[in-house]
């Protein structure tokens, strides 16, 4: 008898919305830049007996019995993490991304330390000390913006940003910023004012794990990563480090952030890491780079304004509001058309609270299908058609039929 069988029987309306997600998934273009399909391995091990065992603390000094299988599942996921990435360590404990920075966070510094990060509306993320991130509310933040006319990061300017405001903490990388960061600057930055470096690729974890872009492991204190962005894994987060802060960072997350972690989720990290080993996952990642290229060309040739004029990673980041339109609005007649994304602020957003003008894009879950560069300017033209011509009956029509038609000629794979 099959798990969706025995969902079926203990709990039909709950089976019934997996198999309308299930299906969603398949019939929808999905944009999202958080987010890929993994194979379907990754599911099985997700779903499997390791939901079960607690394992507070680590392999070999556990505070529950039974963790002889749990042990090994971690110390793979370790081993295997620390090879992929080239890094001295890794804990593979952390339930999400914000967990893995909140612990870095709590590891090495005390409350009320200072902490020089992005701001959220130039690219940063709410874990990056947001005011409405109870991270703000543990630590001193202050924020760097980039340079209003290239809306790219200005090194010179976060220099001086550190030197006058004396972070113990500098954080390095962004939620929607497509533009590569340069790490060994931003190392550079952290020494002079005598603070830690901490980047946080959660976005990009799959495109370094696949070479396709320069990896910020050289040159950082800590990294964070989630795996199931562009890594096309399964949920949570992932601290990599220095040998020399093992401990420190172990125990930052447990006992210092979190209990018990999720057995299952851990074996999915594993199974990620020895799965991004695979020439499938590189040639993934490449086509994830040339896909972005060639849907912020195709949006740029259509009119619309690329933020930074380009894109350097998964992202392509857009304002809207020169079409007329607002983020949300963007959102909400793509979705209607079958297409999915999300509204997202663009750094001139920052004067003008609660406005929402961009929309943020990934690739990663179109190349995830097996749709090369040659359906982007495709898949363009269907979102303007969708975002100028909503109020037409006729044209969304069109768009939604053919938007169904590339997910029918692009299944989900089941592997990689």
């Amino acid at each position: 008898m099959s798990t969706q069988s025995y969902l079926a029987t203990d709990d039909p309306e709950l089976a019934w919305l997996v198999q309308a997600e299930e299906s969603r998934l398949e019939n929808t273009l999905n944009l999202i830049a958080a987010e890929s399909h993994c194979p379907h391995s990754i599911y099985e091990v997700m779903g499997s007996v390791l939901n079960t065992k607690t394992i507070e603390g680590y392999p070999g000094n556990r505070f529950h019995a039974g963790c002889v299988n749990a042990d090994r599942i971690e110390e793979i996921a370790v081993e295997r993490a620390k090879k992929l990435f080239g890094a001295e360590y890794a804990n593979v404990q952390p339930h999400s991304g914000s967990s893995a920075n909140i612990a870095v966070y709590f590891s090495v510094l005390k409350v009320g330390d200072k902490i020089l990060s992005m701001s959220l509306p130039h690219g940063g993320h709410l874990s990056h000390g947001h005011k409405a991130s109870m991270t703000s509310k543990c630590f001193d933040f202050a924020h760097y913006r980039v340079n209003p006319e290239t809306e790219r990061i200005d090194y010179d300017r976060v220099r001086e940003t550190a030197l006058e405001f004396k972070p113990r903490m500098v954080v390095a990388g962004a939620s929607s910023y497509p533009r590569l960061i340069d790490y060994k600057t931003m190392a550079e930055i952290a020494r002079e004012v005598n603070a830690y470096l901490m980047v946080d690729m959660a976005h990009l974890g799959g495109l370094v794990a696949g070479k396709a872009i320069p990896s910020p492991v050289p040159h950082a204190d800590f990294v964070t990563f989630t795996c199931y962005k562009t890594m096309a894994g399964g949920r949570g987060g992932v601290i990599l480090c220095k040998e020399k802060y093992a401990q420190t960072i172990n125990h930052g997350v447990f006992p210092g952030c979190q209990g018990t972690s999720a057995v299952n989720l851990i074996a999915a990290k594993a199974l990620i890491f020895k799965l991004a080993e695979k020439q499938s996952f590189i040639d993934l990642q490449k086509t994830t780079l040339e896909n972005a290229r060639a849907l912020s060309k195709a949006f740029r040739d259509l009119g619309y304004r690329i933020v930074t004029g380009g894109t350097d990673n998964h992202q392509v980041v857009m304002d809207v509001s020169g079409k007329g339109i607002t983020g949300k609005e963007a959102e909400d007649r793509l979705e209607a058309a079958g297409i999915i994304m999300n509204r997202n602020v663009v750094p001139s957003d920052e004067n003008s609270p609660g406005k929402v003008s961009g929309i943020r894009l990934g690739t990663s879950a179109l190349a995830a299908r097996g749709m090369g560069p040659d359906k982007m300017a495709e898949i363009a033209v269907l979102m303007d058609t969708a975002m100028m011509k909503s109020h037409l009956n006729d044209a969304m029509k069109k768009v939604k039929a053919e938007v169904l038609q590339l997910c029918q000629t692009f299944p989900l794979k089941k592997e990689f």
